[in-house]
């Protein structure tokens, strides 16, 4: 019995352990702002706490149906007479913990990576309107004066399965959104048609955009690279088609990059 009970234990702590260390190598994309960073943690945390709850409450049951068997001599307990003082502490017990877990352990890294999440204003680097449309992405720099199409440049013969597909199948675009590493950048999001939800895992973010509503979010990636994503929100029928591509840069690439759309719409006058 003392093995079976040592067994179980070890087991728990093990993907207990196994659970915290684990850090990135849960099934998400590397974390590359403040946010996906938070969002990860708190996941990993709730993961942790949650398992060794499961596997805690397994090995209570299990060696209370070992322990506790009718083989033993053990006979069910009549529970219509009324409650005892330890009938009520065991069920009260559980009560008081779920209240412990959801407000305390759960409630409070919650509350504050939503927090963070909705933190748009405060020392913004960047202003970047986000506008979705039927099937397509307009990105737009007010301050800058800048506004551009982001549309879908996977070849139609590969989404018809007539050539192989490519690398960054439906998930590459003509112009992509260009922001400069390490700048908070305010997103602002809205929609000219129906809701669609602007969507890059490694951010961490993701915000619908609701026609007639103006919703923000925010991000400041910390590694130059090109992240991609997708609208997940069921827009119509081309739904899977509106992929999300950003390329952050340094800053003197992104302003290279800046005023170089500057010169096409000056050309365009």
């Amino acid at each position: 019995m003392q093995g079976i009970k040592k067994t179980v234990v070890g087991l728990t702590i093990s993907v207990a352990a196994a659970t915290a260390v684990a850090g990135y190598s849960w099934n998400f994309p590397e974390p590359v702002t403040p946010i996906a960073r938070e969002t990860l943690h708190v996941h990993n945390l709730f993961m942790v706490i949650a398992l060794t709850l499961f596997f805690g409450v397994l090995a209570l049951m299990l060696y209370s149906f070992w322990a506790h068997r009718k083989s033993r001599g053990h006979v069910a307990a009549n529970f219509v007479a009324p409650k005892s003082r330890k009938q009520w502490f065991f069920v009260l017990l559980p009560f008081a913990g779920l209240l412990i877990l959801d407000y305390g352990v759960f409630g409070i890294p919650a509350y504050h990576a939503v927090l963070m999440y909705e933190d748009t204003k405060t020392d913004a680097d960047l202003v970047v309107k986000v506008t979705g449309s039927q099937w397509l992405w307009e990105y737009e720099f007010p301050a800058e004066g800048v506004k551009y199409t982001s549309r879908l440049t996977t070849p139609r013969e590969q989404i018809e399965n007539t050539t192989a597909k490519g690398e960054n199948y439906l998930l590459e675009v003509d112009n992509p959104l260009v922001i400069p590493v390490g700048k908070k950048v305010r997103f602002i999001t809205t929609s000219n048609d129906v809701i669609h939800s602007w969507w890059v895992p490694a951010f961490g973010v993701k915000r619908d955009a609701v026609p007639g509503f103006l919703r923000e979010f925010w991000a400041t990636v910390d590694k130059t690279g090109t992240y991609r994503g997708q609208c997940s929100e069921l827009c119509g029928k081309e739904h899977g088609f509106m992929p999300v591509v950003v390329n952050v840069v340094t800053q003197e690439e992104f302003n290279t990059w800046l005023a170089s759309r500057k010169a096409l719409v000056a050309s365009a006058k």
